[in-house]
């Protein structure tokens, strides 16, 4: 017996919209708002997950897909990759900008199968999957993308620094002036009494 998360998942529904859209009249203001640039990814990554699982040797149910699955997908992207990554006999290994083509392969960017990761953990859960087994979520999925990340920035002479968030900034009450202050974290000292 499949589940309801499978049923959406092979019929190209999701849970939350199992009404087929109505023909809107001059009487409904209800207009279905377009999907964001993220959302319509969020759906297209998930569309994709769906048909590789249906194409494994035998069909995967979603219920029944775990962290390897994940793996293998995210291995699979690799063929239709846009970075190069040196291999480690490469002469242009570790090198940013190298002055030649060489046979190196393309595979997919660290960061492109970051935010896939975080889509598909997102789409996972609102197509009425559970957060606790989140195949998208699991540690192993974590560790493989780390190893990912170290490796290309290796290969690749590139170190992926982390964003920094900017400082939030705030208004000081009581000020006669329009004097904001960088809001800074707050150091408590403990001390024995």
């Amino acid at each position: 017996m499949s589940s309801q998360i499978d049923q959406d998942l092979y019929h190209g529904s999701s849970s939350s919209n199992s009404q087929p859209p109505s023909k809107s009249n001059h009487h409904d203001h209800h207009e279905q708002q377009p999907l964001s640039r993220y959302e319509s990814q969020k759906r297209r990554d998930w569309n994709t997950f769906g048909q590789y699982l249906k194409t494994q040797n035998p069909p995967v149910p979603l219920s029944n897909c775990n962290f390897n699955h994940v793996l293998d997908f995210l291995r699979y992207l690799d063929q239709f990759g846009k970075t190069k990554v040196h291999s480690q006999d490469c002469i242009f290994f570790g090198q940013p900008t190298p002055p030649a083509p060489c046979a190196c392969p393309l595979k997919q960017a660290w960061g492109s199968l970051d935010a896939l990761i975080g889509r598909l953990r997102a789409a996972y859960e609102e197509n009425g999957g559970s957060p606790e087994t989140n195949p998208f979520a699991g540690g192993s999925i974590r560790v493989y993308l780390r190893e990912v990340k170290d490796s290309q920035q290796k290969a690749r002479g590139i170190p992926y620094k982390k964003k920094k968030k900017k400082k939030k900034s705030y208004q000081i009450k009581g000020s006669s002036s329009n004097t904001t202050q960088t809001q800074q974290s707050a150091y408590v000292n403990q001390q024995d009494s």
